[in-house]
């Protein structure tokens, strides 16, 4: 098993590895080319040349442009992108911008503007601020996108229709009834022939269905509109490929120079943004997929942004269509097994070779079957997903208006208006106070949701308006406090209380001193609600006020944590604890079990005692572990058992110290008869016997020795006590069934890292676990590497 070694010296241990001391450095490793990547990028090369071609009709560009681009995005942002996975392209989200700049400035000064854009995208990434083109909102992107998606339909449908798309979305729908009116019945066949292959393809029945599904349905659908066109002798306009020898290159911008720093910064914008977030994206594909692991890591976003505006400098100079990160194609990559960024590169290569030698096959293809295929993927830029996203988190206005501002007045202008109203909208929610004021039994209740300010404080004022002597309470469910409102609340109360009055301040800001301004800097106490069960001290330290701590954490538990879990909990109580798991630790207060294996209630059945001991059968009289073990394995029926040491154990510390003095009725030296810490604590003998054993060359970490006598008896004490777990006849019954599994594990409390025991008896190493990136939304089960199986047979999410 080879040594796991901490992340952030991986990388200094595989260069050591590589150029070992007073040693030549070894020759350049051959590219090795996997089969993954191999298949990948055959399925990812079907997908693009369709796609290319259409993107570059829709845009009014030279249909080789679209393959150019194709070519330049899998061959340079492929080796220079700091997305492995990520595969680039003509994009659908770039068309709009295209679109515009060909009918305002012609394609050569297009070209520059490419060129433009690559290199201030090159400029952006030096200055290394890719992760804050992520601070846009998610509604934003989504309604920039959607925008685009129904700019692409409107236009595709009168290609669809046998007709030309004019110059705007309110344009072509103006034109749309006289385009109906004069429809081509044989360029409607075609297109209505490849949407319904493409709708239909990938939902064939059967075994049938699943082997022909791997073959792309938008090459499909292409070639069934082709093929019927061609067999038919339908007369349509089709692809036109001219020479490469009359490919226009890009020439010097010519127009006015507001307007091209305008479509720079647009085309920068998109390109940028989609790429990004679409390497965020891909890493989420590759963390969740079953299969190989990508070999080259998560993404690099600066270098991802270098690697797109190296690959427009080269599209936009070659005569290419604008290059960013493409979702479709990025998805059939991670999905059909990719694991390096050989697949992406190949996939370019396919790309030339198809530009130079399928041009005659090409030419075949009608446009109303390209357009039908563009107008698809537009209509799935608005969806459904993002919609229901946008509306859980009350974003619909701002991807709204993001979404016609695009359609009704360009990328541009529509992204800024949708960055205003969602700045409109912060502002909102920062500043709205919902206060009411209700009387139950003689005490009146003054409830304040949301921030309190200066903006609040006249209701806050009329809401706290009641009789003299009365019992209020007020409870405070806001994040944010400022001055005047902190100032009116305490002169209330000050004022109130004197004229007899009882004033109780709760709610999520409640505490000793609940509204008291923020503390300066060097003073501000920087706890968070999951800091109780930290030993970070925050405030007074007198004994009173730590009971007052414990108490304001169970009220925080019934305010925010309690509905969360309620449901959960009422099911549990209904149906009994099933837990598959018994985990045995320690009683250190520093060891947080649910916190450690990510599970929630029902998940594990847990014994905890000092030293995470297990006596063997029939020694000592304090069988309350054996019992427990008992319960768990066969009542509960568990189906593993876990066994968690942890590094400064103080049960090992006192067996160093002590030694084989344990064995004997008294303590050492004092000729006292030996405390209930001291007879508990013989139990432990047998591990320190072990280690001191020289025949036995006894565990450790992975990668390096233990750190310490401590270390190393903490972790024979794992070893050991799981030999005494196989003496229990519940046990040992349950490991000849086969319905069992021991694992052991060690805890490094300093480093938060936990590590699986694996290997045979004299060859015990402690293995790290990986840390395992997953998507933001779900809440993970922890997999303790692959010897223990699952902690947590479901997830548990907040």
């Amino acid at each position: 098993m080879p040594a796991c070694v901490p992340a952030h010296t991986a990388k200094s241990a595989r260069t050591e590895r590589s150029h070992p001391p007073h040693s030549p450095p070894r020759r350049p490793r051959r590219l090795r080319l996997a089969g993954a990547d191999l298949s990948a990028s055959v399925a990812v090369f079907l997908i693009a040349l369709p796609l290319s071609l259409g993107i570059a009709l829709a845009t009014g560009a030279p249909l080789r442009a679209g393959l150019v681009a194709a070519a330049v995005g899998g061959l340079v942002a492929g080796r220079l992108g700091g997305s492995p996975l990520q595969v680039s392209g003509p994009a659908a989200g770039l068309t709009v911008v295209t679109a515009d700049l060909i009918q305002r400035y012609g394609w050569r000064t297009t070209c520059a503007v490419t060129v433009l854009a690559g290199l201030a995208q090159l400029a952006l990434g030096c200055l290394r601020v890719a992760r804050g083109a992520l601070a846009v909102s998610p509604a934003v992107v989504h309604g920039m996108l959607a925008g685009i998606g129904v700019t692409i339909a409107v236009a595709q449908v009168h290609i669809v229709l046998g007709g030309s798309p004019q110059s705007s979305v309110l344009d072509n729908l103006r034109a749309l009834p006289a385009q109906l009116t004069g429809l081509d019945p044989a360029a409607l066949a075609v297109s209505a022939l490849t949407l319904a292959v493409l709708l239909t393809w990938p939902r064939l029945p059967g075994r049938a269905g699943r082997l022909l599904g791997r073959v792309p349905a938008a090459l499909v659908a292409v070639a069934a509109g082709t093929a019927v066109a061609s067999l038919t002798g339908l007369v349509l306009p089709r692809v036109d490929l001219p020479s490469w020898r009359s490919h226009a290159l890009a020439g010097l911008p010519q127009g006015p120079v507001l307007g091209l720093v305008a479509a720079v910064l647009g085309t920068t914008l998109v390109c940028s943004v989609q790429s990004l977030l679409g390497a965020v994206a891909v890493d989420k594909l590759v963390a969740g997929r079953a299969g190989p692991a990508t070999r080259a890591g998560r993404s690099d976003l600066d270098r991802e942004l270098l690697g797109q505006g190296a690959a427009n400098v080269v599209s936009g100079a070659l005569g290419g269509l604008p290059v960013a990160g493409v979702a479709v194609r990025s998805t059939a990559n991670v999905r059909a097994g990719a694991v390096s960024r050989n697949s992406t590169m190949l996939h370019g290569v396919l790309v030339v070779i198809a530009a130079l030698l399928m041009v005659p096959v090409l030419e075949f293809v009608p446009l109303a079957s390209l357009a039908a295929l563009v107008m698809a993927v537009g209509i799935q830029m608005v969806s459904p997903h993002h919609i229901r996203t946008v509306t859980r988190h009350q974003e619909v206005p701002v991807y709204a208006a993001t979404a016609l501002g695009v359609a009704a007045l360009g990328v541009l202008q529509g992204v800024a208006l949708g960055i205003a109203v969602a700045v409109a909208v912060a502002l909102r929610r920062l500043t709205r106070t919902r206060i009411t004021h209700e009387e139950r039994k003689g005490v009146h209740h003054v409830h304040v949701r949301g921030q309190l300010t200066f903006l609040a404080v006249p209701r806050l004022s009329r809401a706290l308006h009641v009789p003299p002597g009365a019992a209020v309470v007020v409870r405070l469910d806001g994040s944010f406090m400022d001055h005047a409102a902190y100032e009116a609340l305490q002169d209330w109360q000050r004022t109130h209380t004197a004229q007899g009055g009882s004033v109780e301040l709760t709610g999520r800001r409640a505490g000793v001193r609940i509204a008291e301004p923020a503390a300066p800097d060097g003073a501000r106490c920087r706890c968070r609600p999951w800091t109780p069960w930290r030993n970070h001290q925050c405030g007074s330290t007198a004994p009173g006020d730590r009971g007052h701590r414990l108490a304001h954490g169970i009220r925080a538990f019934q305010h925010s944590t309690a509905p969360r879990v309620r449901e959960e909990l009422a099911r549990l109580a209904r149906e009994g604890q099933r837990p598959s798991q018994l985990f045995l630790t320690c009683a250190d207060s520093r060891l947080v079990t649910s916190m450690i294996t990510s599970s929630g209630p029902g998940d594990l059945f847990v014994v905890r005692n000092v030293g995470n001991l297990v006596p063997p059968p029939g020694q000592g009289d304090d069988d309350s572990v054996a019992a427990a073990v008992e319960y768990a394995v066969d009542v509960l029926g568990v189906r593993s058992i876990t066994v968690c040491g942890h590094s400064g154990c103080g049960a090992m510390q006192a067996l160093l110290a002590s030694g084989p003095d344990f064995a004997s009725g008294t303590d050492a030296g004092s000729g006292h008869t030996r405390t209930p810490l001291g007879r508990w604590l013989r139990h432990g003998l047998p591990s320190l016997e072990r280690m001191a054993d020289d025949g036995r060359p006894g565990p450790r970490p992975a990668g390096r020795p233990p750190a310490d006598a401590v270390e190393r008896l903490c972790l024979t004490n794992v070893v050991q006590q799981l030999e005494h777990l196989r003496a229990h006849d519940s046990v040992a019954r349950a490991l000849r069934e086969g319905t069992l599994e021991l694992h052991g594990m060690y805890f490094h409390v300093g480093e938060a890292e936990a590590y699986l025991l694996t290997g045979a008896d004299g060859e015990e190493t402690f293995t790290r676990v990986e840390a395992t990136e997953t998507p933001q939304a779900t809440a993970p089960s922890l997999t303790l590497g692959d010897t223990s199986g699952t902690l947590s047979e479901k997830t548990f999410q907040e």
